[in-house]
């Protein structure tokens, strides 16, 4: 790598390591999205209210709900007398869970219920209708409470606060406990703005218990309990009497839903564990299947010597034709060229002085090295050889190449 691309690379890599550096010490957006669940820790969560239930309530047993209203009040012990507080941005019964909280309330229990939208049977039983009014000046919606005894005349509100009253409730059976003021924007700049009062926190009176429904949740969020406006849910909630309360987490904006297609099962204790169990079973029998285990080697099998086949094809073939003449030569030029090769002696006059070289350096003497010289000699100047020529040539041949190996 160059010095050039070095550098290149070196400064990639710092501005990937700024970009990482700055995502990591740049603060999180503040999430403004409603969502009211009790873990919750979000300006329009309600970790807080829920945290603080106990010194509300230092007499009352609190409990959780995750699931239907329909499952906790067809199930719950109709010999206690409790309360069952709502509260999100919105909130829908279906009809079977409105007859649920109407016989509930019906036998003397209560119901708190904070939303800015409420609709269905529930609302049409209790003839109630709520209305929101868009136009209005930021920052200046205020709500107040009824009650005399309370100190704090008027609460704040600034982010969040959606100006939703009641416009039509059962005047027989409704109890205004709370106003919202808001500014109405004029649009014509000859008219002042119009500071307007509506009721938006009622009790309603229904068999032998009662509906609290309050339409600004967001006094009961995060937001607003860690500020001057604290004391406007604590109020509130101070109409509720009951020793045993049904803190509702399930009909939450912010609820986590799991969306993927094993939802059933991930939501049913048994058949999640043993989906998880099954899963881990899966891996574990990966890890020790593949460590167990190595990749078949293969069988290599040896090279075959092609030399020895070869000079056993040459020599079936001579054999046959019978050319013994042709074969010694070729035998003889082959034991001429293994002396030059192993001894280093020229072959081109085969003389007493050759014969004496070749004795001293193969190690055979000088009788047995001349004899078989003669013998190639007489064979060369032979014109036509025959079979028993060939076998005295190959002993006399074998025979001196024994001492090579000594």
């Amino acid at each position: 790598m160059g010095k050039r691309s070095k550098i290149i690379l070196g400064l990639l890599i710092a501005v990937l390591i700024g970009i990482i550096a700055t995502e990591i010490v740049r603060p999180k957006p503040i999430n403004w999205r409603p969502s009211f669940t009790s873990s919750s820790k979000i300006p329009f969560g309600c970790y807080v209210l829920y945290q603080e239930l106990p010194t509300l309530f230092p007499d009352s047993k609190i409990e959780t709900v995750e699931e239907s209203i329909y499952n906790v009040l067809t199930t719950r012990d109709s010999s206690k007398i409790s309360t069952y507080i709502a509260i999100n941005n919105m909130l829908s019964f279906d009809s079977q869970e409105s007859k649920q909280l109407l016989n509930y309330v019906a036998k003397g229990n209560q119901v708190f219920i904070a939303a800015n939208n409420l609709y269905g049977m529930l609302a049409d039983t209790l003839n109630i209708e709520m209305e929101r009014y868009y136009d209005f000046k930021e920052d200046t919606a205020s709500v107040s409470l009824t009650n005399t005894r309370f100190k704090t005349a008027q609460f704040r509100f600034e982010r969040g606060a959606d100006p939703v009253y009641f416009t039509s409730v059962d005047t027989l059976n409704t109890e205004i406990l709370g106003h919202i003021s808001f500014t109405e924007k004029s649009f014509l700049p000859t008219e002042m703005d119009t500071l307007k009062s509506k009721p938006n926190f009622i009790k309603t009176a229904f068999g032998n218990g009662h509906f609290y429904i309050n339409t600004l949740p967001a006094g009961f969020s995060n937001y607003y309990l860690l500020n001057r406006s604290s004391n406007y849910s604590a109020q509130s909630l101070s109409y509720l009497t009951n020793d045993y309360l049904y803190w509702d987490d399930y009909k939450k904006s912010g609820r986590k839903i799991i969306t993927s297609p094993m939802r059933f099962v991930l939501n049913q204790p048994a058949l999640k564990w043993a989906y998880y169990l099954t899963i881990c079973a899966l891996l574990l029998f990966v890890i020790f299947k593949a460590k167990r285990e190595q990749r078949i080697i293969p069988i290599v099998s040896p090279l075959e010597n092609s030399s020895v086949e070869f000079a056993r094809t040459v020599g079936t073939l001579y054999h046959q034709n019978k050319d013994y003449t042709n074969l010694n030569h070729q035998k003889i030029n082959y034991f001429l060229s293994f002396i030059r090769n192993r001894y280093f002696v020229n072959t081109a006059i085969l003389d007493e002085p050759f014969i004496r070289t070749l004795a001293n350096k193969s190690g055979n003497s000088i009788n047995d090295t001349k004899t078989l010289v003669t013998l190639i000699l007489n064979l060369k100047n032979k014109p036509i050889h025959t079979e028993q020529d060939t076998v005295t040539l190959s002993k006399k041949i074998n025979a001196f190449k024994k001492s090579y190996g000594r």
